[in-house]
C-alpha cells in the first residue's frame, strides 16, 4: 500500500502534461483555420509610421523594370598598374567584377574512396569496443530499472519516443568528417574561374640610353667576339692549319646566320604594323564599292648604290615566294655603266640578300623553276650569263664571250626551258640583233645553237648591185608556251608579233601585226592554251586568240605601257604600268572595256614605272621605277574576287574552271569567218 500510494501523483503529473499540450495544439488550429485572412490578422500587430508615403492604387501597381548588368557598381574604378613599356603608372581597366554572395566549403566524401573505407573500417572497431565494454552495465541498469507496480506501460511509453533523451543517446552515431580541403578529393562543387592572374612588384630603376649601331658596327663586334673566342682555344689546346680554317669557316658561317636572323628581327620588329597588313589586312571598303579595288603599299625596297639605276627586271622565285630578283641598269644609249643584279626579301626590306655587281647593265633575267639557285641574265653588251647563288664569288658561274656566240645587240630577254635528254640545263635569249639563241649549260661550258633568225617580212629592198638583200629584225621580248614546249612568240623593234616553234627554223608559223611601235612585252596566258597578252609604247594593251589574225580585246592606257603581266590566280585578270605612275588592274569576267582599278605609286613628275611581276602564291605585286626603287602593294579583295555560287552549291576550282571562263568571253568575240591558223 505504502508503495502504490507514492506513484500515484507521479501518473496525474504526466496525464495533466499531455493534457495541457493537446490544449495548446488544439487552439493552434483554430488560429489556423479562422476566417479572418493574413492581411486583416497583421492590420493589428503592424504599426505604421506617421511619416510613410501615401500612394494611390495606380502608383502601387505601377511596374518598375530593372537592368541587372555584369559590372559590379561597387568595385574600385581607380586601380593604377605599372607599366614598363611607358615607364609610369597606368590606369587599368582590368577590374575583377564578380561579387561572391555565399562559399560553403563541403565535408563530404565520396564513399567508394580509400578514406571512405577507411573511416568505416575504424566505426567498425569503435561500436564493437563500446559493444564490449558496456555489457554488463546494460545487464545490471535493466535490474535497477525495472518498472514497479503499475508504472510499466508509462516508463515504455515514455522510453520508445523519438525525441526522448535516451533514444538520442542510443540512435547517436559518429559523424565522418573529411579532415582535409574538399579540393583534393572528388566532388561535384564548382569553384570560380579566375580570369587573370597578376602581382604588383616595385618598378625597377631605370635610365634612358640611346646609340646608332649600323650593319658595320654589329659586324665589327662579331668579327671581334669571334677572334677572342679563337685565341681562348688556341691556348687551350692546339690545332693543325687545316683544322683551324675549316673552325674559322664554320664561325664566319654561324656568324653570317646570326647577323641576318638578328637584323630580319629588327626590320620585323620596326615594320611590324606592315607586316600584319601584309598577311590579315583586307580593305574593308570594298564591300561598299561594287566592282572596283585598290592597291594597298607596304613596303619599298631601295639599295644606296642602285639609286642612279633603273630596274630592267623582275622575277620572283617559285620554291621560296617572299624572294625576288631585280635586275638594274639603263634603257638610254648614253646612260650606259655598270649594272647590278640584286635579291630582296619580304622579311627583310631594309638590305638586299644578295648583291652581284655586273660591268654591263642587267636588261632581263629568269631564275629556273626547279634548281631556283640558278639564274639566267642578258646583259646590255650581249653577253648572257648564269650565277648560281650556292656559290661565293660574285661573277656568274657561265658567262658567254665573242667566241661562244654572244650577241651583237642588247639582250632583251631570256627564258629558261626544259633540260635535253643528256639532263643538261638550257635556256634562250633574245637579242636586237635578230638572233634567238638556245644556250646549253655543259660542264664550265655554255653551248650555242641559232634557234631563228628573225626577218623582215615584206617587199625585199635591193643592195647597191641590184642584188636583193634581206634585213634583220630586231628581237624585244619572247615567250614559251607553257603547255607545247616548241611553240613560242617572239616580238620586234617594228611592233610585229612572231609566232615560231623550234621544229622550223627558218620561217614564221605566223606574224601578228601587233603595235605601231617596238612591243616591250608579250606573255601567254597561265591557263588558256590560245590567248596571250602584249603591250606597246604605243599605249595600247592587246589580248590575242592565236588562231585569230585581230585581237579580241584592245586597252588604251594614254600614256606608254612599260610592262603587262597576267596574274596566277585568274585567267581573266591582268595589271599593267604606265611611264605616269599609274598601276592598271583588268578583269575581263567583271568589266571588258576598263579596269577596275587605276591607282597612282608613284610621283608623276619624278619617277616612271617600268616593270611589274605578280606573286605566286600572295595577293600582292611588285612594281619597279626608273630610280632603282622597288614598291609591293596587296591587292585587296574586289582585285581578286572569285565567282559567287548559289547556297547549297559547291563553287568549281581548278585550271578547267579558269579556261572556261576565258573561253566563255572569246566565244562572243570570234567571228567564224575570220581565218584561222
Amino acid at each position: 500500500m505504502p508503495t502504490s500510494n507514492a506513484a500515484a501523483p507521479v501518473k496525474k503529473k504526466v496525464l495533466g502534461a499531455k493534457s495541457q499540450k493537446a490544449t495548446n495544439k488544439r487552439k493552434e488550429e483554430e488560429d489556423d483555420n479562422g476566417d479572418y485572412s493574413w492581411e486583416e490578422k497583421l492590420q493589428g500587430k503592424l504599426n505604421k509610421p506617421a511619416d510613410q508615403l501615401e500612394l494611390t492604387d495606380a502608383e502601387l501597381k505601377e511596374e518598375i523594370t530593372r537592368i541587372l548588368t555584369a559590372k559590379n557598381p561597387h568595385a574600385p574604378q581607380n586601380i593604377v598598374r605599372y607599366s614598363f613599356k611607358e615607364g609610369a603608372f597606368k590606369l587599368t581597366s582590368a577590374v575583377d567584377q564578380m561579387a561572391v554572395h555565399f562559399v560553403l566549403d563541403g565535408c563530404l566524401i565520396h564513399q567508394d574512396s580509400d578514406e571512405a573505407r577507411r573511416l568505416a573500417a575504424h566505426k567498425d572497431l569503435a561500436e564493437e569496443s563500446l559493444a564490449v565494454d558496456s555489457g554488463p552495465e546494460e545487464e545490471k541498469t535493466d535490474i535497477l530499472d525495472a518498472p514497479r507496480d503499475g508504472g510499466e506501460e508509462e516508463e515504455a511509453g515514455e522510453d520508445d519516443r523519438a525525441d526522448s533523451v535516451a533514444s538520442k543517446t542510443n540512435n547517436q552515431e559518429p559523424k565522418c568528417t573529411n579532415q582535409f580541403n574538399y579540393i583534393q578529393r572528388a566532388s561535384q562543387t564548382l569553384n570560380n574561374a579566375l580570369r587573370d592572374r597578376s602581382c604588383q612588384t616595385a618598378p625597377p630603376p631605370r635610365r634612358n640610353y640611346s646609340a646608332a649601331a649600323s650593319q658595320w658596327d654589329i659586324y665589327d663586334a662579331y668579327v671581334e667576339e669571334m677572334h677572342k673566342q679563337e685565341m681562348k682555344k688556341e691556348k687551350q689546346k692546339p690545332r693543325k692549319d687545316g683544322d683551324k680554317n675549316q673552325k674559322k669557316s664554320d664561325d664566319q658561317h654561324k656568324m653570317t646566320t646570326a647577323i641576318k636572323v638578328l637584323e630580319r628581327m629588327v626590320n620585323q620588329n620596326t615594320c611590324h604594323e606592315i607586316a600584319q597588313d601584309f598577311k590579315y589586312f583586307e580593305d574593308a571598303a570594298d564591300e561598299f564599292r561594287e566592282q572596283e579595288g585598290t592597291l594597298l603599299p607596304l613596303w619599298k625596297f631601295t639599295y644606296e648604290k642602285a639609286k642612279v639605276m633603273c630596274v630592267t627586271a623582275l622575277c620572283w622565285n617559285d620554291n621560296y615566294p617572299d624572294l625576288f630578283a631585280v635586275g638594274l641598269g639603263s634603257y638610254e644609249f648614253s646612260k650606259q655603266g655598270r649594272g647590278m643584279l640584286l635579291f630582296y626579301t619580304l622579311k627583310n626590306s631594309t638590305f638586299p640578300e644578295y648583291v652581284f655587281p655586273t660591268p654591263s647593265g642587267v636588261l632581263c633575267l629568269d631564275i629556273h623553276q626547279q634548281h631556283t639557285h640558278l639564274v639566267a641574265v642578258g646583259f646590255y653588251d650581249g653577253c648572257v650569263g648564269v650565277y648560281n647563288l650556292k656559290n661565293k664569288g660574285l661573277d656568274p658561274e657561265y658567262k658567254s664571250t665573242s667566241n661562244t656566240g654572244k650577241h651583237t645587240d642588247p639582250v632583251w630577254q631570256v627564258c629558261w626551258q626544259k633540260d635535253d635528254l643528256d639532263n643538261n640545263h638550257s635556256f634562250y635569249s633574245v637579242s636586237s640583233d635578230g638572233r634567238v639563241v638556245s644556250w646549253t649549260l655543259i660542264q664550265n661550258e655554255l653551248i650555242f645553237s641559232d634557234a631563228i633568225r628573225l626577218m623582215l617580212t615584206g617587199p625585199v629592198s635591193e643592195g647597191p648591185d641590184g642584188v636583193g638583200e634581206v634585213t634583220t629584225a630586231g628581237g624585244t621580248c619572247m615567250d614559251f608556251h607553257r603547255q607545247t614546249d616548241s611553240l613560242f612568240l617572239v616580238g620586234t623593234e617594228e611592233g610585229k608579233i612572231h609566232k615560231c616553234s623550234r621544229s622550223y627554223s627558218s620561217q614564221y608559223l605566223h606574224t601578228f601585226h601587233a603595235h605601231n611601235t617596238a612591243v616591250d612585252t608579250v606573255k601567254w596566258n597561265p591557263f588558256h592554251p590560245k590567248v596571250f597578252i602584249s603591250c606597246s609604247s604605243d599605249w595600247t594593251v592587246k589580248v590575242w586568240d592565236h588562231t585569230v589574225s585581230t585581237p579580241m580585246f584592245t586597252f588604251e592606257l594614254k600614256a606608254s605601257v612599260g610592262d603587262v603581266s597576267w596574274a596566277p590566280y585568274s585567267s581573266t585578270v591582268f595589271a599593267a604600268v604606265t611611264i605616269e605612275g599609274l598601276v592598271h588592274v583588268f578583269d575581263l569576267s567583271i568589266n571588258k572595256y576598263q579596269a577596275i582599278c587605276q591607282q597612282p605609286v608613284v610621283a608623276r613628275n619624278k619617277s616612271k614605272l617600268t616593270h611589274l611581276e605578280f606573286n605566286p602564291i600572295h595577293p600582292i605585286i611588285i612594281v619597279g621605277d626608273n630610280r632603282g626603287c622597288v614598291i609591293s602593294l596587296k591587292l585587296s579583295p574586289n582585285l581578286r574576287k572569285k565567282p559567287k555560287c548559289k547556297k547549297g552549291q559547291e563553287l568549281p576550282e581548278g585550271p578547267e574552271v579558269e579556261v572556261a571562263k576565258m573561253e566563255k568571253l572569246l566565244s562572243l568575240l570570234r567571228d567564224p569567218e575570220q581565218s584561222t591558223h
